[in-house]
């Protein structure tokens, strides 16, 4: 349906020309700061306006409408709202009875027996897209330490962006491309054999979105051209840590510690100006039929954001399952899951979260210790979580610093 996710979970709604667009999001923790500012810079990043992108603006400031008091989360239901306020319905009279090539309107036509809106796509527009990073900005919180970056790495077959595009336009077509998203700080243990694998997962949420028509993990489909001692990733220490990473980061379904790294294809835009053919759905004859209004001319340019956010959402998803990340973003909280380990446990994080393992790794290090290969595996991680510091901080306000600081701090170990 317009669900997606288990214990953190979203449904969508809204049409390109309707009233508005949106996301009710359940199952976000209760504490997590957030106000309308933390999810614009992302949002941002989606829309067009941009050589190769839709004319079409929208301001895009949420709203949030439920699930946040006094500037944090309540642990019920978030729902918020993206007003359509610069839509131009025109163009699409003509596309009513007569479906797109490539678009969705013959099939949304004969599920819904023709009440479907037709207008910009309707429910199956890019612009719905909107909620998902929205969505994706308040996953990318939960999942600190976590990082997610997605980025255009070819359109239209060339490394050269802008001249793919340049040409396509000149020439009053389309272009597709490959986004490629790689995560980093990921912990392993998420994700579950077989059905439930996080790249089941994973790929289920990406094909989602409007547009992608593939996914590849790790070395991806040249796997199937290399010998197994070459696609192999040969492990290198006890944290997991591999020499190479063919397997993208998953090995049996589940993460094994190493990055995760997958690529997307993105289909070329449907709607072109040159001529095609199609039908008109009254009287089954044949017209022809050029596409007007304001679109991508490649769709993938604005992928990258949105790769992110189903990304981040999945994470979410996996590590609130696996109680890696806390339910409630308070100190009192903390104190009553630490319940009898006694007053300097009692201020860590909720066990299992990542900044938990991160403290009890300090924790356990007493002072003139021998670095032996287990001490030297627990510095490891804090030095991964130090090195990921930069991109909690990059885009981030005050606030939720200091809240990332306070998570991390073992009282009584000093500096």
């Amino acid at each position: 349906m317009n669900s997606f996710g288990h214990n953190f979970r979203i449904s969508i709604f809204g049409e390109s020309h309707g009233p508005s667009v949106g996301v009710l999001v359940d199952g976000c923790p209760a504490g997590v700061p957030l106000d309308p500012a933390h999810l614009q810079a992302d949002l941002m990043r989606r829309q067009g306006g941009a050589a190769g992108t839709t004319s079409r603006v929208e301001d895009d400031t949420p709203r949030l409408v439920s699930g946040v008091f006094e500037g944090r989360t309540t642990g019920t239901p978030i729902l918020i709202v993206l007003d359509n306020t610069r839509q131009d319905s025109g163009a699409y009279e003509e596309t009513r009875y007569t479906p797109r090539p490539g678009h969705a309107d013959l099939t949304a036509f004969s599920k819904y027996g023709g009440f479907n809106d037709h207008r910009g796509g309707g429910h199956f527009s890019g612009r719905l897209t909107a909620g998902l990073v929205a969505a994706g900005g308040i996953a990318k919180k939960i999942i600190v330490p976590v990082t997610v970056d997605a980025a255009l790495i070819e359109a239209g077959g060339s490394k050269d962006l802008e001249r793919a595009v340049a040409e396509a336009a000149a020439e009053g077509d389309s272009i597709g491309g490959i986004v490629e998203c790689t995560a980093r700080g990921v912990p392993a243990g998420l994700g579950e054999p077989f059905f439930d694998s996080l790249e089941s997962l994973i790929s289920h949420g990406i094909l989602s979105i409007p547009a992608v028509k593939g996914i590849e993990f790790g070395a991806g489909f040249a796997a199937a051209r290399m010998r197994g001692s070459a696609c192999n990733d040969e492990i290198v220490d006890g944290t997991g840590t591999t020499r190479t990473n063919n397997a993208g980061g998953i090995a049996g379904g589940i993460s094994n510690g190493n990055a995760l790294v997958f690529r997307v294809a993105v289909k070329p835009t449907p709607s072109i100006g040159k001529a095609q053919g199609t039908i008109d759905v009254r009287d089954g004859r044949r017209v022809s039929l050029s596409v007007e209004g304001r679109h991508d001319l490649c769709i993938a340019l604005r992928m990258p954001v949105i790769v992110e956010a189903v990304t981040a959402m999945v994470l979410a998803d996996c590590m609130l399952a696996e109680q890696m990340a806390p339910r409630v973003w308070t100190d009192r909280s903390m104190r009553e899951a630490a319940g009898e380990r006694g007053k300097e446990k009692a201020e860590r994080p909720t066990p299992r979260s990542l900044d938990g393992l991160v403290c009890d790794a300090i924790a356990e290090i007493p002072e003139n210790t021998i670095f032996d290969e287990g001490t030297v595996a627990k510095l490891e991680t804090i030095t991964s979580r130090l090195e990921h510091l930069k991109h909690i901080i990059r885009g981030r306000d005050e606030e939720e610093l200091r809240l990332f600081f306070s998570r991390a701090r073992v009282p009584g170990k000093g500096e």
